[in-house]
């Protein structure tokens, strides 16, 4: 599987390109429970995939299946045509970013990062040379000789994610690193690992259950429930397109109307009628995002309106999210922040575009 190092522009020999990695039929039993259902993926060579869902859905075995941490119960895992589905961890050439940064309190920031060339018998002056390389890349070389618990959560986990690449690894995965970071450092390390991720081109599997970071980061994303992958795509598709009723829901916030449609017409619980043009009747689920909304417009011929009476009224900086009681129950819009007067006990109307919803059959 290994080949000659990626030279970037500095002269650095630090990592491969990425490399594919092909999931057949991959299943993992507990009991009576498959945590992991019958999944195929098609992982391409030095993309970004977020594998995304709740707790318990089965992203982190998949994960750990693909690291060998998880021995399947059947199905395989190949990398670049090698099937590795038996190959001891330490023998896969893949590196684990975790949520934990597993540093070693008692060795400085160099010895650290130098730790996986060390237990692959590398000489001490190259894995040094290499281990300062990866620390550069993170732009952490300057901290070489700190200590661990003199760094800030930020740069622990750059030291971490320097520590995954300094062995060139064919596959970098990653597991809800972020999830113990406060939002603003949350952000700045997403960023990072994008930047990272242009520069050096390693393949990259990514674990969350934060839908905003899912967006933000991937070239792709799998939505997991309950074992199996509902719909994978580019993060435009999925928001804009969803292809299940759970994907529209859990991707982004969304208004979800009850009703029954019939001859492509949906009639809400409330006695809103929206033209669908879906065929066969029966009971459904009709999703908004709240962006698409409009609040107090003049709605057109044949456009939804529903009214009623709004709830709250919460400032978000950029904009506002209104929260209306209507006979659909609570829905919410977003508008600008200077866009609005709406205060709560105010009558208000909701409209959309025709081209705004999505019906979902139930």
């Amino acid at each position: 599987m290994n080949s000659q190092p990626t030279v970037d522009a500095a002269g650095s020999e630090l990592t491969q390109r990425g490399r594919s990695v092909q999931i057949e039929k991959l299943v993992k039993t507990y009991g009576d429970t498959n945590a992991v259902d019958g999944v195929d993926l098609d992982i391409h060579a030095g993309e970004l995939l977020t594998l995304l869902g709740a707790s318990g859905s089965g992203k982190t075995t998949l994960l750990s299946m693909i690291a060998g941490f998880t021995s399947p119960t059947s199905g395989t895992v190949t990398v670049a045509g090698t099937d590795i589905t038996r190959t001891p961890p330490h023998q896969r050439d893949i590196g684990m970013v975790f949520q934990q940064y597993s540093l070693f309190p008692h060795m400085n920031v160099l010895v650290n990062v130098e730790f996986p060339l060390k237990q692959r018998r590398v000489p001490r002056a190259e894995r040094r040379r290499r281990a300062m390389q990866a620390l550069e890349v993170v732009e952490l070389g300057h901290k070489a000789e700190a200590r661990p618990g003199e760094l800030s959560g930020g740069q622990q986990q750059r030291i971490a994610l320097a520590r995954a690449l300094v062995f060139s690894p064919n596959v970098l995965l990653m597991d809800e690193p972020f999830g113990a970071l406060d939002r603003a450092l949350r952000e700045r390390m997403q960023s990072e690992v994008r930047r990272i991720h242009r520069d050096l081109g390693v393949t990259i599997v990514f674990v969350t259950h934060d839908q905003q970071e899912a967006l933000a980061m991937s070239d792709r994303i799998a939505v997991f429930d309950r074992g199996n992958i509902e719909q994978i795509g580019t993060p435009e598709e999925l928001y804009e397109s969803p292809a299940t009723l759970h994907v529209a829901t859990f991707l982004g916030e969304s208004n979800v109307l009850g009703g029954s449609c019939r001859q492509g017409v949906f009639r809400t619980d409330g006695g809103v009628r929206v033209c669908t043009g879906q065929a066969g009747d029966g009971t459904g689920r009709l999703v908004v995002r709240p962006e698409r909304i409009l609040v107090d417009a003049e709605p057109s011929v044949g456009t939804p309106a529903i009214t009623g009476t709004v709830a709250d009224v919460v400032y978000l900086g950029a904009d506002r999210r209104i929260v209306a009681a209507t006979a659909d129950g609570e829905l919410v819009a977003r508008v600008p922040a200077n866009g609005s007067t709406l205060r709560p006990g105010d009558p208000v109307t909701f409209t959309w575009p025709s081209d705004a919803a999505r019906y979902f059959a139930d």
